[in-house]
């Protein structure tokens, strides 16, 4: 299968012909600073904008990630059509809704048909998707598809599981509640037993998560 870019591109939804404006972000943090009652030129907040900028910079930067050159050519026709499993992948992102960290771990399985990618991939493609401003349900399905578009295999499965710091410290104030989400495709949809020994083997020994 020759691997549609436009689609990829498409799935990621990514920025290449865009970058983030730290200025931007450096005085919408001295507003907030003031907004909220604080000196911006005290000591312990004068670099303050300036760090909030270069964090965004990192934990934002999924928008713009070529996802071709992350992958770079870490494609291999192999003749192998069990499933292949990478889990308690951890992750970090950032709410869309309050922007506050969510975080935890992605379990990512596929069903190869003649294709492999190189195992450090996964975790890659984990990373592009969660740096930037999500909801998990969108991440989960966003890992699924652009793994189903990339290697075209027989099926996809996607579990992530997430503590999101927005019901943690604000609103209802559980910090024990967690999220799950799915995605399924191909076989993993359409056949139970396949999908069953997908979830046994994410949650045999599973790592505790936080």
């Amino acid at each position: 299968m020759k691997t549609d870019i436009n689609t990829l591109y498409q799935i990621a939804d990514l920025h290449l012909d865009k970058q983030i404006d730290s200025a931007s972000i450096e005085e919408a943090i001295v507003q907030i600073l003031v907004s909220v009652g604080e000196e911006p030129e005290r000591e312990g907040l004068q670099r303050t904008p300036e760090r909030v900028a270069r964090m965004y910079m990192e934990l934002l930067d999924g928008y713009f990630q070529d996802p071709m050159s992350l992958v770079n050519d870490a494609l291999f026709d192999v003749t192998y059509d069990e499933m292949v499993l990478v889990r308690d992948i951890e992750f970090y992102s950032l709410c869309e809704h309050h922007i506050l960290p969510f975080l935890g771990r992605a379990h990512v399985a596929y069903l190869p048909r003649g294709r492999v990618i190189g195992l450090s991939k996964i975790p890659r493609l984990v990373d592009m998707f969660a740096h930037r401003l999500q909801v998990q349900e969108r991440m989960t399905r966003q890992i699924a598809e652009f793994l189903d578009e990339l290697l075209d295999p027989a099926g996809v499965a996607v579990v992530v599981e997430g503590l999101h710091l927005c019901t943690a410290m604000r609103g209802v104030k559980k910090h024990d509640a967690r999220m799950t989400t799915s995605a399924m495709l191909g076989y993993f949809r359409k056949n139970p037993a396949t999908r069953q020994e997908f979830l046994d083997n994410i949650s045999r020994g599973s790592a505790t998560m936080f």
